[in-house]
């Protein structure tokens, strides 16, 4: 990615210092480009030099995204169409079935997007089976497949269930038996319960290593039926636990209407949905693309990253449910100024600057903002007013004073994004831990979560205080964030100038090769993902709904990274995705 010079005029208020002119500009030397220039600050209205990472303009612009249709009397007939075909699934999961009959049927619900429609009764079936677990369990004796799919979907719904599940696989030396191999769709089923594995469950960590080596085998000896091929090789991918559920929905309704085992009823009620909440989301995009319009700040910042669509993205990633619409507005919202002020640290200021932001935003004073540059004030109203519109919205339905919460959290990621700064300024590279330390704020995620959290419906004003105790399941959730980030985005970064990121750190530190160090921060995601998998019991709506997000933060940065920075440069898959999820209709 290249760099270019922006000349800025210095505002007269703007403190002339010596201490902000000192760059890094040996990674560009060693990449073999040309060094990025220090920022030259003047006084007396001469120019000042900045740096742009010259992002790629927006891909979606306001007129594309209103001229968007939806046919509104299909809709109409559809929805109606959806109602008679919930009562009919209803039925099918009340009645009586075989215990690993039932399952599919939840599991199908749940990988077609559909099972939203019915939470209460699939956490009825799957309540009564928990119950009575050990009888449960015995009665599936050596049948893997449904003990491990068992598994998977009482954790994924919040019980309390663990890997001794799994304790008659295992031979007299305590390991997975080897006979196990010859259930082949067993071993599918294991590998996905696997990666919802909690830390110190060692017999499911060994069934991660066994099941991948054994479907690699499988894939290489080319003997699996063709579309169980298709299921085994989208699972070593990248597994359900980790993937975004919209786009897998996507997918799997594809793949689900040539399976033999299909169900017309299903078939029929998914398709319909997803072209149902696509339409719902079109009609939000609008709404939140004319408010990123009117606002103007891509244009007085072109700097930054212009990416509403994209920031769309991420919150659909997050809860996708009709229901959630007022999250996905707000959350949009925030991503878009987030992604603004991360590259006000990372690109664009001086560090003056930064220190004279962070200190603005720490006292949440408004009359303070004269000592900013014309940019910073910008920013800083923006910010000042979208957390007062929140804290209003809140105090008018339910009485409570949200704006302690939001100004701490938008305090406390803009003193990490001024860590990193100084580190970039001072030529510093942290110790590993030292950098996540700092990262897992820096990353946004605990901004992101506390908004969730203090607008969520479920909010009381008992629970507003304890948001607090939410801080390991929060940092977990921020740590896969940073990890994902880092792996796709470090290089790039790094070699435009920006602060080294956790690749970088642990190779200083360790005076190991790039691969290593890659290695370690694959090691830290599945330690994080143990970690996370460790906490998904709720106690309250607003808990689940909270827990819900933070699992799926990590989830969609996994998506945006996969491939490179799919956020930054979103011309490939992320691209490809947008059209499947808000564009193109499945057909009927």
């Amino acid at each position: 990615m290249s760099l270019r010079l922006l000349p800025i005029v210095c505002a007269t208020s703007f403190p002339c210092s010596s201490h902000s002119t000192f760059r890094r500009i040996a990674s560009f030397e060693h990449h073999g480009r040309q060094p990025c220039l220090p920022p030259r600050i003047r006084c007396s209205g001469q120019p000042l030099l900045r740096r742009s990472a010259n992002y790629q303009p927006t891909l979606w612009t306001d007129d594309y995204i209103q001229s968007l249709t939806s046919d509104h009397s299909m809709e109409e007939q559809n929805a109606t169409r959806i109602s008679n075909l919930e009562k009919e699934v209803v039925k099918l999961i009340q009645e009586e079935k075989k215990l690993e009959d039932q399952l599919h049927l939840i599991d199908h619900l749940q990988q077609l997007g559909v099972a939203y429609h019915f939470k209460d009764d699939i956490k009825d079936v799957l309540g009564s089976i928990h119950g009575s677990l050990e009888d449960t369990s015995m009665l599936l004796k050596d049948n893997l497949h449904a003990t491990a799919l068992l598994f998977r979907l009482l954790r994924e719904n919040g019980f309390d269930v663990y890997e001794d599940m799994f304790s008659r696989f295992k031979d007299e030396k305590g390991h997975l038996k080897t006979c196990l191999q010859l259930q082949t769709k067993g071993m599918l089923s294991l590998y996905e319960a696997s990666y919802l594995g909690m830390e110190g469950e060692f017999v499911l960590i060994e069934a991660m290593d066994f099941t991948t080596k054994h479907l690699k085998k499988l894939m290489e000896e080319g003997s699996l039926e063709p579309r169980f091929r298709e299921h085994v090789a989208h699972a070593l991918e990248l597994p359900l636990n980790w993937r975004m559920e919209r786009i897998h929905t996507r997918w799997f309704i594809e793949t689900y209407q040539s399976e033999a085992t299909m169900s017309p009823l299903l078939l029929e009620l998914a398709k319909l949905d997803f072209n149902l909440i696509q339409s719902m989301h079109k009609r939000e995009l609008k709404e939140v693309s004319r408010w990123w319009t009117d606002l103007g700040l891509a244009q007085r910042l072109p700097f930054s990253r212009d990416r509403l669509m994209e920031n769309y993205l991420w919150t659909v990633g997050w809860a996708f449910e009709p229901q959630f619409w007022s999250f996905r507005e707000m959350q949009t919202k925030l991503v878009s100024l987030i992604s603004v002020i991360d590259d006000v640290y990372d690109v664009y200021g001086t560090l003056d600057e930064l220190e004279l932001f962070t200190n603005v935003v720490d006292r949440w004073d408004v009359n303070a903002i004269d000592k900013l540059p014309g940019y910073m004030k910008l920013c800083f109203l923006v910010v000042f007013n979208m957390a007062s519109d929140a804290g209003y919205r809140v105090m008018k339905e339910k009485g409570l004073d949200i704006i302690p919460y939001l100004k701490r959290a938008w305090a406390d990621v803009c003193k990490s994004y001024l860590v990193e700064a100084r580190w970039y300024h001072h030529g510093s590279t942290p110790k590993l831990g030292e950098y996540l330390d700092n990262a897992w704020t820096s990353v946004s995620s605990p901004l992101l979560l506390t908004h969730a959290y203090c607008m969520s419906e479920d909010l009381t004003a008992e629970a507003l205080p304890n948001i607090c105790k939410y801080q390991d399941f929060v940092r977990r959730s921020s740590m896969l964030y940073r990890l994902y980030n880092d792996l796709a985005t470090s290089k790039a970064e790094v070699s435009r100038g920006d602060a080294p990121k956790s690749i970088q750190c642990y190779k200083h530190e360790k005076s190991v090769s790039e691969d290593v160090a890659r290695e370690k921060l694959r090691e830290l995601i599945r330690v994080n993902w143990r970690a996370l998998n460790g906490d998904r019991t709720s106690s309250s709506p607003l808990e689940e709904y909270l827990k819900r997000v933070a699992i799926n933060i990590p989830r969609m940065a996994q998506f945006l990274y996969e491939h490179g920075d799919g956020y930054g440069t979103p011309d490939g898959e992320t691209k490809n995705q947008i059209v499947l999820l808000f564009i193109q209709p499945i057909e009927l």
